[in-house]
């Protein structure tokens, strides 16, 4: 009768065995689940370090772009200085059509510069909206796997609580049936 006993109770420490490593395998299943998640949101880093370098370098090629028309119009208003300056003073019809003609040049590139200074703001704006979307992607990513990570701790905790309830009852059991 006590050689059964033994067969029962190896029997039942099998089952045990078995059945604590078939939980372990889903903890492992889910622990590869959340290092996935985590490689994710570290790809989401990554493309938001890349939109705010694009972010930063379209702002650059702004404020350069704006320097150059600010440039553009200082030279122009140099020019119509000049002119002033000229009617002024003995009329030196050759100089003031030279100047004339210079700031005719001027504003036409100082139109043309204002569309680069468009662009180039259109590109911060697209450049910062890409990042702002990005930004949403991350946090949400960010939450995706703090929740996972608070399920999985939560899952945990009750298996383990089961397993070690489990356990006292077995062992419980086990004092009972050698009594």
């Amino acid at each position: 009768k006590i050689n059964e006993h033994k067969m029962v109770d190896k029997i039942n420490d099998d089952n045990i065995r078995n059945e604590i490593i078939s939980k372990h395998y889903d903890t492992f299943k889910r622990i590869k689940i959340l290092n996935f998640k985590k490689n994710i949101l570290n790809i989401k880093y990554k493309l938001e370090d890349q939109a705010k370098t694009e972010f930063m370098l379209a702002n650059q090629r702004l404020r350069e772009e704006e320097a150059k028309l600010q440039q553009l119009e200082q030279r122009k208003a140099g020019y119509e200085e000049t002119v002033r300056q000229l009617l002024k003073k003995e009329l030196q019809v050759d100089r003031i059509k030279e100047n004339q003609e210079a700031i005719a040049r001027m504003s036409e590139f100082i139109i043309e510069q204002m569309a680069c200074v468009k662009e180039a703001q259109y590109q911060v704006d697209v450049a910062a909206a890409k990042l702002t979307e990005l930004r949403k992607e991350r946090k949400a990513q960010e939450k995706l796997k703090e929740k996972a990570f608070e399920d999985f701790r939560q899952e945990e905790n009750a298996r383990e609580s089961k397993e070690i309830d489990e356990l006292v009852s077995f062992t419980y059991g086990r004092r009972q049936r050698e009594e």
